[in-house]
């Protein structure tokens, strides 16, 4: 919601990649859409100034502006595409892509996914079950043709090649988690048995922290010591960070740095921890 706190955040992260770079890969969440259970803020993408009323064209100028500069500082970039026209206008510039729990069981997302050039996570289903993700990988690592919309705004057919490099983000589920040993082995037994990568990323926000955000740190330790106890398939983390802990409420003075959408660590917390995995 904030361009310039963004970039400061960026500039904090970009030194603290370069510090742990013999240990980590860390590429910056740009999340610019948000998905909503029912109604609320839906991200930079469609209402830059958050009045309610929406503004596709200054949200994609400003969007693209901003991981352009995010870009420029040296980091990769994630995001969410939840949209599918969204990756059309700004997936050169994200090196990784999620696919959420409410939309991973779509069809046409899964039709996206095939034609990324990118390594894209799927999430478990808000149940915290795995087999929709598991099926999204499957489907989306094979070609597929399906409809689209040409640059002259014409609908076309689009034949995709499959996304080789797709694998599955736990994010736990309703009174669910699933960072465990014994939920990560369960998890990579299906894989196995699907068919599908058994790369598993651990998402240590959501349903796994039961969206408190101070339990991420207590997460992100036990995950990396199972992958210090051998546990190969662990591929990755998920945080989500800000300048500052917690989250506030749209519509008022706001305070610089903080989320407005889901509670996140600060940033003293976040360079503690990585530094300390």
């Amino acid at each position: 919601h904030d361009e310039q706190a963004a970039l400061d955040y960026a500039t904090r992260l970009k030194a603290l990649s370069d510090e742990v770079s013999d240990r980590f890969l860390i590429v910056m969440r740009a999340y610019l859409e948000k998905p909503r259970t029912t109604v609320g803020w839906k991200g930079l993408l469609y209402d830059p100034e958050r009045t309610g009323q929406g503004n596709l064209k200054q949200g994609l100028e400003r969007s693209r502006k901003l991981l352009l500069a995010l870009s420029e500082l040296g980091l990769p970039l994630a995001t969410e595409a939840l949209s599918p026209f969204m990756m059309d206008y700004l997936g050169d510039l994200v090196s990784w892509t999620a696919i959420g729990a409410r939309t991973t069981e779509s069809q046409i997302h899964r039709e996206m996914v095939s034609g990324l050039p990118m390594p894209t996570g799927f999430k478990n289903g808000t149940d915290g079950g795995i087999t929709v993700a598991s099926h999204a990988m499957k489907s989306a690592s094979h070609p597929h043709h399906h409809m689209g919309i040409s640059h002259s705004g014409a609908p076309v057919m689009i034949s995709t090649a499959g996304n080789p490099d797709t694998h599955l983000v736990l994010r736990g589920g309703r009174g669910v988690t699933n960072y465990d040993e014994l939920s990560i082995a369960k998890a990579v037994a299906e894989l196995e048995k699907a068919g599908v990568s058994t790369a598993v990323m651990v998402d240590c926000s959501h349903d796994n922290a039961c969206k408190q955000a101070e339990r991420q740190v207590d997460i992100a330790r036990e995950v990396m010591a199972q992958k210090r106890n051998g546990n190969r398939h662990i591929k990755g983390l998920m945080l989500e960070s800000f300048l500052e802990f917690g989250r506030q409420d749209d519509g008022k003075e706001l305070v610089y740095g903080c989320s407005i959408t889901d509670p996140c660590l600060g940033w003293e917390q976040t360079e503690t921890l990585i530094r300390s995995l």
